[in-house]
């Protein structure tokens, strides 16, 4: 015979199909309006769909759906964990791609070294750019910081030229912070001594 679940067990899923509810219903991000809004938009989805879990890799699996479903003009959306002195594929949406990735190789590595977002409007005129989708015409490439500390990078790829500019820059870091924010600080990859900027 099970057990009856305790109240406060069945009063918080009671509050994830609530939520899991209000946004499958509210889950509206107007394409139409400035960028500005629209990542205002993508964030505020965002802390919704994030509130309550703390697994890093469910909610950068939900991170990088949300915006696979609604970044306009992309092919790739994901995530590359640190481990070590290399980038380890993660939670991702789109074809299969590298599963790893050296520091200071490619866009990922470039920022992933620097610990700053790289833009590249045309990845073939990138030194060493990592061809994992022949498509990709276009990157950018956010890391994740947490206290000087890189976690990984969030990688965007689209198949056309210059697809992204310094809004889109500006709106998926904010992306990051905000989840990096729903993170619980005990379920994030294990960093060792690695810091980006030493």
């Amino acid at each position: 015979m099970q057990e009856p679940e305790s109240s406060a067990r069945f009063e918080k899923r009671r509050e994830r199909v609530k939520l899991t509810y209000k946004m499958q219903s509210s889950a509206r991000v107007d394409s139409a309006t400035t960028k500005a809004v629209f990542y205002q938009q993508i964030c505020e989805q965002l802390d919704g769909l994030l509130k309550g879990e703390s697994s890093f890799i469910a909610n950068a699996a939900n991170t990088s759906a949300l915006l696979f479903q609604f970044l306009p003009d992309v092919t790739w959306v994901g995530f590359y964990i640190a481990s070590e002195n290399e980038l380890v594929l993660g939670p991702f949406q789109g074809k299969p791609a590298c599963t790893r990735i050296a520091f200071g190789t490619g866009v990922c590595g470039k920022a992933a070294a620097e610990a700053s977002t790289v833009v590249v409007g045309d990845v073939d005129k990138f030194p060493g750019h990592i061809m994992c989708d022949a498509s990709s015409r276009s990157e950018i490439v956010v890391p994740l910081l947490n206290w000087g500390k890189l976690i990984g990078v969030l990688d965007i790829d689209s198949s056309s030229l210059n697809r992204f500019d310094d809004e889109d820059r500006e709106g998926l870091e904010s992306v990051v912070a905000v989840f990096l924010a729903g993170q619980s600080i005990n379920d994030l990859p294990d960093l060792g001594e690695y810091s980006a900027f030493e």
